[in-house]
């Protein structure tokens, strides 16, 4: 009689993943929750993109899902509102100040991979600050470029930048209030849900 051969059975990769982890899931439901929260009414620049930015940088492993999930959280929001808002928001789209908001979520996120594993309360300010900053510079920049109301001078585009100064507190604040609810919300979230505590993606 022959001897039966042993069947084995195959061995599993116990770190391979078997799905997406709840961590970026979750992460991402945040950012979705503050690009939506545009809907409502606010001061002018009162907004979540930076903060937005910031966390997905600090808190995705994954740089591909740092960048994709802000812009594509905050895409569908301005599609809404151009839905809700009508043809005065829809003729903002694809435009270049739309580009130039978009360039800002784009290079804060890049900025928000400072803050990984150490996003302190100053430095959390700090890059916060930075953040606004550089979305007033480039949004007002491109205001200058797109609005036949500036000459494109070096006075025309001083006189963009002035423009916006009134804007630029409530963009600080917006982006203060919104990263204190996101990186201070998924904290208190990690610390009750263990399984939050790995940054994958």
């Amino acid at each position: 009689m022959l001897p039966v051969p042993r069947l084995h059975a195959p061995k599993m990769n116990p770190t391979a993943p078997t799905a997406i982890a709840p961590g970026p899931l979750v992460l991402a439901g945040l950012i979705l929750l503050a690009a939506l929260s545009r809907l409502l009414p606010h001061p002018p620049n009162f907004s979540p993109v930076e903060a937005v930015a910031l966390f997905a940088g600090a808190c995705f492993a994954s740089r591909a899902w740092a960048f994709a999930v802000p812009m594509l959280a905050l895409l569908a929001s301005d599609l809404v509102m151009a839905v809700v808002i009508g043809d005065s928001y829809a003729g903002y789209l694809g435009g270049i100040s739309f580009w130039s908001v978009y360039a800002c979520i784009a290079l804060t996120v890049a900025m928000g991979a400072g803050l990984r594993g150490k996003a302190t309360g100053p430095r959390l300010l700090g890059y916060s600050l930075a953040g606004s900053l550089l979305f007033f510079l480039v949004t007002n920049a491109a205001a200058w470029v797109a609005s036949p109301l500036y000459p494109q001078t070096t006075a025309g585009l001083g006189a963009a930048i002035v423009a916006g100064i009134p804007f630029f507190q409530w963009t600080v604040l917006g982006t203060l209030a919104y990263a204190a609810i996101l990186f201070g919300g998924f904290a208190l979230l990690r610390r009750r849900l263990p399984v939050l505590a790995a940054r994958t993606a």
